[in-house]
């Protein structure tokens, strides 16, 4: 069998919805395993489970279900669409599929290392942050995978004009947005960090 069929017939599973589907769980899997390795809570220590936390500055940020930082995972499956659209574009929908969840389950396995914790608290909107439970870890997987289906299922003015009203709704109700958190963790400004301390209840 030549190189170009051996790669054929390995890609060809990527073309099974059960495969796919079962790949998907299993990468959830995998970060959940690994984020309690890693000594992450399974949910908040507050004994509660909420569907929505709205307070960005409280200790239960990123612990609960969803919130304000929900919309920026969203956009990241839509950025994974249109990265491995561009990369791969004859590869199976499956297989990019699936590429996107493993970047995202890297992303928060990342995301929830000592380095970027201090990070995110020394130089970013989230002091009271301490990492994210796996609950909401899992959360924000899915939401990278809504995002996803989204960029492939919209046109895409209308996957431009959905990231464009996510960035602008988050950022005016809380002062801070993915754009905002990657200049800030890439090269903190105190000018962003001061704008955005002045939302911070007194």
């Amino acid at each position: 069998m030549s190189t170009q069929n051996r790669i054929s017939a390995g890609t060809s599973w990527f073309e099974n919805t059960a495969f796919v589907a079962a790949a998907a769980i299993a990468i959830a899997a995998v970060l959940a395993l690994t984020m309690l390795f890693m000594g992450r809570v399974p949910w908040c220590t507050c004994g509660t489970i909420k569907l929505w936390h709205g307070a960005v500055f409280s200790s239960e940020n990123s612990q609960h279900l969803t919130d304000w930082y929900t919309p920026s995972h969203v956009i990241h499956g839509m950025g994974f669409y249109f990265l491995l659209w561009l990369v791969g574009r004859n590869w199976p929908l499956g297989l990019r599929f699936v590429v996107a969840l493993a970047l995202e389950a890297s992303w928060e396995v990342l995301e929830n290392t000592d380095f970027i914790i201090n990070r995110y608290r020394e130089d970013t909107l989230a002091l009271d942050y301490y990492g994210d439970s796996i609950i909401n870890s899992v959360m924000d997987f899915a939401a990278a995978a809504v995002g996803f289906w989204l960029a492939r299922l919209l046109p895409v003015w209308a996957s431009v004009a959905l990231v464009i009203v996510l960035e602008a709704a988050v950022g005016t109700a809380i002062r801070d947005n993915l754009i905002l958190n990657i200049i800030m963790l890439l090269t903190p400004l105190d000018w962003i960090k001061e704008w955005q301390l002045l939302g911070h209840p007194q």
